[in-house]
């Protein structure tokens, strides 16, 4: 539940409640992550740390609109919930001298939580643990993705099914799914061991991008893009990235993400129509969104680990970025980051979108081989893409009648239905001729 979806409190037309309900989802939005962290260190269990949280912001749909909204709204959403845990210990009678300690820690937060604020800014190191326990390997990769959107980013079940395009319901049982096994398996609220953190970080940064793409190109549905989406995978990345300075490869996603978000707004005409990289006007670019992916990439080669494949990935898409036009890019550079990238991280999807870039550097003859070469090795077979990028090669070769049966296979088999509309009108405009 959100503070938006939570229900009738008050009457719409209650100014005081409405304001109250403003100001809760304004702080839940922020400070949501913190809160459910620092619950969880106080509880031991993320599902009833949200459950806390979560009776919290009733409590001040009740109470804010009769008595203001207090000065600082996360101590206080904080101190109520740790109240509910420690009233729920004293029916159960596990009363303790470590209650009886933590209940003199509250007392004393709440005589000192209305005369300070709590900069939102300001990241500790209980969220850090929160992100790596909604990324535990022990969840399945949707649930990774709506845990972490719920109790790191805050959303509700609604939006997070709004996102992907999924019931409700579905997003519901995922997250209590989650949530159950997690406590099934007695995940550790904690940074992951030394040994242990490279490959649960990757998991962490698998999950951001993963959402930041269902925004920048949907799997499904009639839309071309979803910033909102995108956009909340880019806060959650910097987040992460602040609480792991000398990571180069968290700082290396944050400058992708940049490096995209920022064209985002010429990515599509006004009435939803996709519109190619190469025919986006680039004054309307992001200027500002683009410094903050070089920074950020800077900020990654300045640690001196080399580029992974965060790193790399943004490097071609800071080409894209500071070119003044498609045909100014400097493609070879592009190729031998492809080529870098391939070794590193080897994918036929990596191998696909050189192949591109070989186009553009040399010519589509010596392109089109090497897209041969990934259809005949199979590991693309229904992936939309390598028809598309077949069909264009195709197209700049003269073989028209080749090129449209490839861009209407593309069509058929992507979900998206704007891809879809754009695929099937290239292959309409296409001459007829004997090859």
């Amino acid at each position: 539940m959100s503070p938006d979806a939570s229900g009738a409190v008050a009457p719409a037309h209650d100014a005081d409640a409405d304001r109250a309900r403003r100001a809760l989802a304004a702080v839940w939005r922020i400070e949501s992550a913190r809160i459910v962290a620092t619950l969880t260190r106080f509880v031991g269990d993320v599902g009833q740390a949200e459950d806390l949280a979560q009776e919290a912001m009733l409590e001040a749909l009740r109470q804010w609109p009769i008595d203001g909204v207090p000065r600082n709204g996360g101590a206080w959403l904080t101190a109520v919930a740790k109240r509910r845990a420690i009233d729920g210990w004293r029916r159960r009678e596990r009363l303790d001298e470590r209650y009886a300690a933590m209940a003199r820690d509250l007392e004393e937060q709440e005589r000192t939580a209305s005369a300070t604020f709590w900069d939102p800014d300001t990241i500790d190191d209980d969220v850090l643990r929160l992100v790596f326990v909604a990324c535990h390997p022990v969840l399945s990769r949707e649930a990774q993705i709506a845990l972490t959107l719920r109790i790191v980013g805050g959303l509700s079940s609604e939006e997070i099914a709004r996102a992907f395009l999924v019931p409700v319901a579905t997003i519901q049982q995922r997250i209590v799914r989650a949530k159950k096994t997690l406590a099934a398996a007695s995940v550790p609220f904690e940074v992951p061991e030394p040994q242990d953190y490279a490959e649960r970080l990757g998991s962490v940064l698998s999950v951001l991008y993963l959402i930041f793409n269902e925004g920048y190109l949907p799997a499904s549905g009639e839309q071309w893009v979803r910033p909102d989406v995108s956009g909340e995978a880019l806060r959650l990345a910097r987040v992460v990235a602040g609480l792991m300075p000398r990571e180069p490869e968290a700082q290396s996603l944050v400058a992708l993400m940049e490096f995209h978000a920022a064209r985002f707004s010429t990515r599509v005409a006004r009435d939803g129509t996709p519109i190619p990289l190469d025919q986006q006007d680039r004054t309307r670019w992001d200027r500002a969104q683009i410094e903050r992916g070089r920074a950020a990439l800077a900020r990654a080669d300045r640690i001196g680990r080399g580029r992974a494949a965060y790193g790399l990935q943004a490097a071609i898409a800071e080409c894209h970025a500071i070119a003044p036009s498609a045909e100014d890019t400097d493609w070879a550079r592009i190729v031998l980051l492809y080529e870098a990238l391939g070794r590193i991280a080897p994918s036929p999807v990596v191998e696909l979108n050189r192949a591109v870039a070989v186009a553009m550097a040399t010519g589509p003859a010596s392109a089109l081989r090497l897209v041969d070469d990934l259809e005949r090795d199979g590991r693309l077979a229904g992936y939309p893409g390598l028809p598309a990028v077949r069909g264009e090669l195709l197209a700049r070769l003269g073989r028209t009648n080749e090129a449209r049966g490839e861009l209407e296979t593309a069509a058929r088999l992507t979900g998206n239905e704007r891809e879809r509309a754009a695929l099937l009108a290239k292959a309409a405009a296409l001459p007829r001729s004997g090859r």
